[in-house]
C-alpha cells in the first residue's frame, strides 16, 4: 500500500501535476505490455487535469478508456451528460485505441465484459463533497462484486451537481445513476485523485483522518496498492500544516 499526497498552490498547477503522473503511469504500462487501460472521472474538479492530460506525451493509440459513471435517463446532448463531457474534453482530442461509455442500464453487461478482459492500469478517481467515489454515495456498498450498478443519488450529491452549474435546481438532477462499484475501482493498479477547491476540504479531511468506512466512501482509496492524491491549497486547507 502506497499513498502520496501532493499539494499545489492552485487548481491549474494541481491539474498539471496530476496529468503528469497519469501520463507517466500510462507510459510505464505501454512500455511493459504494449498497451494501457484507464478509467476517467468527470465533473468540475477534473477540468484542469483533463486539460493538461490531453497535451501529455502519451501514445493514445495504445490506450483504452473506460467511463466511471452516468445519470440514468439523461440524454447525451444534455450539458450535464458525462458522455458529452468526455467526448468534448478528452475523446475528441486524443486518438484513443478504444473507449467505452456508460450509455444506459442496458450497457452494463457489455461494459462489465470489456472491463474484466484485462487489468485497469490507472483509475482517475475524484472525491465528491459527500466523500463519494464515482456515484457511490454514503453509505456505499463496499461488498458488491458487480462492476457497475444503478444507485439512488443522495441529496448532498445532487446539490453538488447544482452547485457546479450542471443543473438549475435539485429537482432537475436525476435521482438515479449508473456507477462503477467500489471493489472494481480499487482493482486498478494505480489510482490518481485530483481534488481541488474549497468545497472539497471537508471530504478530503475526513478521507485522510478517518478509518476506512462506507459513510466516507473515499476512505477506501487508502487501501489502494498505489494512491496518488493531488490537492490544492483550498482543498487541503483543513489539513495544513501537514
Amino acid at each position: 500500500m502506497n499513498i502520496s499526497v501532493n499539494i499545489a498552490e492552485n487548481a491549474e498547477e494541481l491539474g498539471k501535476r496530476a496529468a503528469r503522473t497519469i501520463a507517466e503511469l500510462l507510459n510505464n504500462a505501454i512500455s511493459e505490455k504494449g498497451e494501457a487501460r484507464v478509467v476517467l472521472s468527470t465533473g468540475k474538479s477534473q477540468f484542469t487535469t483533463l486539460s493538461a492530460l490531453v497535451n501529455e506525451n502519451v501514445d493514445w493509440t495504445k490506450v483504452e478508456m473506460f467511463h466511471l459513471d452516468e445519470y440514468v435517463g439523461l440524454d447525451e446532448t444534455h450539458p450535464a451528460s458525462f458522455r458529452k463531457y468526455l467526448k468534448d474534453r478528452f475523446i475528441s482530442l486524443v486518438p484513443l485505441k478504444a473507449y467505452y461509455l456508460v450509455s444506459g442500464e442496458e450497457a452494463i453487461p457489455y461494459l462489465t465484459e470489456k472491463l474484466r478482459e484485462k487489468d485497469i492500469d490507472v483509475g482517475v478517481i475524484g472525491i465528491g463533497e459527500n466523500g463519494h467515489i464515482a456515484f457511490n454515495d454514503p453509505p456505499a456498498d463496499f461488498q458488491t462484486e458487480q462492476a457497475y450498478k444503478t444507485v439512488i443519488l443522495d441529496e448532498r450529491c445532487r446539490k453538488q451537481q447544482v452547485g457546479e452549474g450542471w443543473f438549475k435546481t435539485i429537482s432537475d438532477v436525476p435521482e438515479k445513476a449508473i456507477t462503477m462499484c467500489p471493489k472494481t475501482i480499487l482493482a486498478a493498479k494505480h489510482i490518481v485523485s485530483a481534488v481541488p477547491y474549497k468545497v472539497k476540504a471537508e471530504a478530503v479531511y475526513k478521507t485522510l483522518t478517518e478509518p476506512v468506512n462506507n459513510t466516507v466512501p473515499a476512505t477506501l482509496l487508502k487501501t489502494s496498492a498505489d494512491w496518488h492524491l493531488f490537492l490544492d491549497s483550498d482543498s487541503a486547507s483543513l489539513l495544513l500544516p501537514i
